[in-house]
């Protein structure tokens, strides 16, 4: 086997591509991340993969800092080997990632590879959904509408929620204000009010080839079980397919069955689980 890391978006994209493509659903960060490239130079990032003689590439990894490695095993087929290789690889040139994220298998063997007798722990297991066709559902009173400038004065404050809630990478408030006003416009920000008070919202994150992927969904407390976030995610998705997309999909907190059950009852099914692991190593 060998280990090849890229310091050419093209090149890599051009050698991956078709690769992540056969489990697009599955692969939808590791797909946005390659189709859009990261504004930061190769130093910043981690563009790699192992190759095994005429089986062709049959690992791809893509780690971004401060987020996790990404692994996919191609066609998730295990390949004996692959994941220690890359292991080996990361600590001899001295990227060590914080974790790691990807199907259980391939991603468990990576970090007993790197982390050898470090501290691991599951941090979080996740569900990739997908929904071709939107179920019948009860519409929450309200409406939707999308993100104003008007709502900076608590968008931020969610967005910031939301990462807290979903335990991953917490944006200060100026950066989340930034992201924010990226998204002015675009349709893409959905807020749901009734009576003219937000109570909940929903994103439209990335985009794959053929889908669209659905995050950043929350409600305050104080608003929830009241249908507002089931309402907010099935407007959103209804609007990406007249859009003309194929499908929407999104990442579910599977210790969070209060949401996985809103997703599953609007039609979202269940593709694949992933596991994100965290280690500690001596740097």
């Amino acid at each position: 086997m060998q280990f090849r890391r890229y310091d050419n978006m093209a090149a890599f994209r051009s050698d991956v591509l078709d690769i992540l493509l056969e489990n697009e659903v599955q692969n939808n960060l590791l797909l946005s991340l390659i189709t859009k490239s990261p504004a930061r130079g190769p130093a910043d990032w981690l563009l790699a993969a192992i190759s095994d003689g005429g089986a062709g590439i049959v690992l791809t990894a893509v780690f971004i800092e401060p987020f996790n490695l990404l692994l996919y095993e191609t066609g998730n087929t295990r390949r004996d080997g692959a994941a220690e290789l890359l292991a080996r690889e990361l600590l001899r040139i001295g990227c060590i990632p914080p974790g790691v994220s990807g199907l259980g298998d391939p991603a468990r063997r990576f970090v007993a590879a790197i982390a050898g007798a470090g501290s691991v722990s599951l941090y979080m297991s996740t569900s990739v959904m997908r929904l071709d066709k939107l179920n019948p559902y009860k519409k929450a009173p309200g409406r939707r509408r999308e993100l104003e400038t008007r709502d900076m004065f608590f968008a931020p404050y969610w967005e910031r929620a939301f990462s807290e809630d979903c335990r991953s990478h917490v944006f200060s408030i100026p950066e989340n204000i930034e992201r924010l006003n990226t998204r002015l416009g675009k349709n893409t920000h959905f807020i749901w009010e009734d009576d003219g008070l937000p109570v909940s919202q929903a994103v439209h994150g990335r985009d794959t080839p053929n889908g669209a992927v659905i995050n950043g969904v929350y409600t305050p407390p104080r608003f929830r079980g009241r249908g507002y976030a089931t309402s907010v995610v099935a407007a959103l998705t209804d609007e990406l397919l007249k859009r003309g997309k194929r499908y929407c999909c999104l990442i579910a907190d599977l210790d969070n069955p209060v949401s996985c059950g809103i997703y599953r009852k609007l039609g979202y099914r269940d593709v694949c689980r992933l596991e994100d692991f965290r280690f500690d190593i001596s740097r």
